[in-house]
């Protein structure tokens, strides 16, 4: 067993529609809700290392790319990058609180620079592989997933297509989604059936298996990855989400996931998204996530540990 460390929350206030309302409020939504002191109240030391500072943005889809704003994308990912990278240099755990979840794009940078080949499960749900001329929205949160394994590049400025690191499809499993009618539908290729995939129903049924199923298969990486966006709950779990879907998991099931992954040695941090404060006005949504990031914690040990390899 390693060393155990503290924990660096790292707001980012990032909404990929071009907006600075919805998603972007939840980092400070979630700090009035109390999230450090209820970390601080395991006895875990952590530090609120505010927020990654974020260029301009806009909301015109750019016409080459497909995207919206993919200058505003590409500076969020390199600002993420550093924060993370700074704090898996001081030998911290980086909790990374969003946003929506391009914010993935940032730390998996970040963990590429250190690590050959890094891991990353990813619980969401939805596949997040849109290629960008066929996403509906345009926005990033379509599509991180896609960019990250290289399935299109098409149009992409160069400095995005430099900011956004690279993944094998060996290296990633995928649990908890529940948009493959919608995929289908759109002519949209899924990705089960090329990576380790376990669809919502599956991850419902038994998240015990799914979460060790996971994390045998990061067994091969140096370090990897924990990824949670919250739209993966059901919307009678947690209505605020601006993507609601029939069906997805309880917020017991995402617990016991989640607490399994974070008691495993080499993951290398966390990053929590798309929670849209002002879907929640009375806060109960964000008590319950702040409630959930804490149990899950506890549950994995009280404290995460460095990766080993």
């Amino acid at each position: 067993m390693t060393a155990s460390r503290g924990i660096d929350v790292i707001g980012v206030p990032f909404n990929s529609s071009g907006l600075i309302d919805g998603v972007a409020r939840a980092p400070a939504a979630l700090r009035r809700a109390g999230l450090i002191d209820a970390i601080r109240r395991l006895g875990i030391d952590v530090e609120d290392r505010g927020d990654v500072s974020l260029g301009a943005t806009s909301a015109g889809r750019d016409p080459a790319s497909h995207i919206i704003s993919p200058a505003a994308l590409a500076s969020m990912i390199r600002g993420v990058e550093s924060r993370v990278a700074a704090s898996l240099a001081r030998g911290a755990f980086p909790l990374v609180i969003g946003g929506d979840c391009p914010i993935l794009l940032g730390c998996l940078a970040a963990l590429d620079a250190r690590y050959s080949y890094p891991g990353l499960v990813f619980v969401d749900g939805h596949e997040d592989s849109w290629p960008p001329d066929r996403s509906p929205s345009g926005e990033a949160a379509d599509m991180e997933l896609g960019l990250a394994l290289g399935l299109t590049d098409g149009g992409l400025p160069p400095d995005l297509r430099l900011a956004i690191p690279r993944l094998r499809y060996e290296d990633v499993v995928v649990l908890g989604p529940r948009d493959q009618v919608e995929l289908h539908e759109a002519g949209i290729e899924t990705l089960d059936g090329r990576l380790v995939y376990r669809a919502s129903a599956e991850v419902a049924a038994d998240p015990a298996a799914a979460a060790t199923e996971a994390v045998a298969r990061m067994a091969a990486s140096a370090a990897w990855w924990f990824h949670v966006d919250l739209d993966v709950l059901a919307t009678a779990s947690l209505p605020a989400v601006d993507y609601q879907q029939p069906g997805g998991l309880d917020w017991d099931a995402l617990g016991r996931l989640s607490a399994r992954m974070l008691a495993e040695t080499d993951v290398a941090g966390w990053d929590v998204t798309i929670f849209n404060p002002d879907l929640d006005p009375e806060g109960s949504g964000a008590a319950r996530i702040v409630g959930y990031i804490a149990d899950a914690l506890q549950a994995g040990g009280g404290r995460p540990h460095s990766p080993s390899r």
